[in-house]
């Protein structure tokens, strides 16, 4: 039985390979909104297929906010978080059960260690890194299950919010790329919500320290 679900895995493993080398980049999806959106059924199967592909395709996470926003508009925000939240998991969980102890997942244990597990996961996703690499140091760094897919949904926010928006203006996203969603301006208040996040903890790290050398 193990040999048949490993060779079912191997299979649609090399299915998924095949798909992605044939749609290798979301225009292809993005052309196609209209006949998607007409048909609510078939636009939430669409959604849901595109966050299960997505980390085979190496897609950026906020073509799901995007693609929400063409359909549902901003009261699809909590769909958009959600689906983020779920296609960011299997990157987290392949890390994680990789994890070897070596020395980047012993600095983030620290660094988790040091800002809590919930916390470093919103710090991690509100800074312009892309989520896939995000999700495997988060994984490696052995954070729980349940504080980064809460941690993602929270600091995937502004993304989300900016995807939906530029979702509503396709024409826009087709023509100069998903680049374009995300304004320099929220790239600076995010990261500037990062750094008071870890402002805090920093300080009591700090502080802390002399007691601990002592």
């Amino acid at each position: 039985m193990q040999r048949r679900t490993r060779a079912a895995i191997g299979v649609a493993v090399l299915l998924a390979v095949g798909l992605g080398a044939a749609l290798t980049s979301p225009r292809w999806l993005l052309s196609r909104l209209d006949w998607l959106a007409a048909d609510p059924l078939r636009f939430g199967a669409a959604l849901v297929a595109l966050a299960l592909i997505r980390p085979l395709l190496a897609w950026p996470t906020t073509l799901i906010a995007v693609v929400v926003g063409y359909g549902w508009g901003l009261r699809g925000l909590p769909v958009a978080l959600a689906l983020i939240a779920l296609t960011s998991v299997p990157p987290f969980l392949l890390a994680r059960r990789s994890a070897d102890g070596g020395r980047f997942a012993i600095a983030g244990a620290r660094a988790v260690d040091a800002t809590g597990d919930l916390r470093s996961v919103i710090v991690s996703r509100l800074l312009p890194a892309p989520s896939d690499v995000v999700s495997v140091g988060v994984g490696l760094s052995g954070v729980p299950l349940r504080a980064f897919v809460v941690g993602t949904a929270i600091g995937e926010l502004p993304w989300a919010v900016a995807g939906i928006v530029a979702g509503q203006s396709i024409e826009r996203v087709l023509r100069e790329g998903l680049g374009a969603v995300i304004d320099p301006q929220l790239i600076l208040a995010a990261g500037v919500a990062a750094v008071l996040l870890l402002a805090g903890p920093a300080y009591r790290h700090f502080r802390d320290r002399p007691n601990e050398l002592g």
